[in-house]
């Protein structure tokens, strides 16, 4: 019987400064035609269906596996049928992936139906993922002693020389890497935009949209394990 993966994605489609925003498509397209052959994977979002796509990686990602995502007939009815975060449960799932772009940032973050989600996938081992902001869905997540999952443990994440070079850093509430500092994470980075993912026991970062794919290939490899 194949298992399950919950793939988590922003309802939030604006910025602090009023830009558009959303899920960053590589971010989810690429993990999901890495895993979808060997997972059944479910969408969810906290207003549930129809989570809001960043139109501009949308004009910036013409890759085979991101516009195929956008008119495949499976991932349509996937998003259309999110369930809201309220809805799930975590022993139906092997594994969370939280999908990046600046929306995580503004809701996912201080969420509490998320943030009581996160530790519970985290607390009962199930691999926890998220890539670029998407870790920014995990800063509120505890361990079983109310620890931050981040303390102690390497992480990335979309890098401040990142957030500086994509003239975001007044969208959002706080800059990801030094979040996870904060949290008293040890934070690593590639180059910006270089692919980098980081795996701290059953926490799996990647840095930006270049490390999408390999860091769902290392999932999959996780999960095989």
């Amino acid at each position: 019987m194949p298992g399950r993966i919950l793939f988590v994605f922003t309802s939030c489609n604006k910025t602090l400064t009023g830009g558009n925003t959303g899920w960053y498509l590589p971010e989810a397209a690429h993990p999901y035609y890495t895993l979808a052959p060997h997972y059944t994977i479910d969408f969810a979002a906290p207003q549930g269906p129809n989570p809001p796509v960043d139109e501009s990686s949308v004009q910036n990602f013409k890759d085979d596996e991101s516009q195929k995502f956008l008119s495949d007939p499976t991932v349509r009815k996937k998003l259309e049928g999110a369930k809201k975060l309220s809805e799930v449960n975590v022993d139906d799932y092997d594994a969370v992936f939280y999908v990046g772009g600046h929306g995580p940032v503004i809701d996912l973050a201080t969420d509490p139906v998320n943030i009581k989600l996160a530790s519970e996938f985290y607390r009962k081992g199930k691999l926890t993922a998220a890539v670029c902001h998407g870790p920014a869905a995990l800063v509120g997540a505890t361990d079983s002693e109310g620890k931050s999952i981040f303390e102690g443990k390497a992480a990335t994440g979309f890098s401040n020389a990142e957030e500086e070079q994509a003239g975001k850093v007044k969208d959002v509430p706080f800059l990801l890497e030094d979040k996870i500092k904060a949290l008293g994470g040890k934070y690593e980075s590639a180059e910006p935009w270089q692919p980098k993912f980081v795996i701290s026991g059953h926490l799996y970062t990647g840095q930006n949209p270049a490390s999408a794919k390999p860091l769902a290939e290392a999932i999959l490899a996780g999960l095989k394990g």
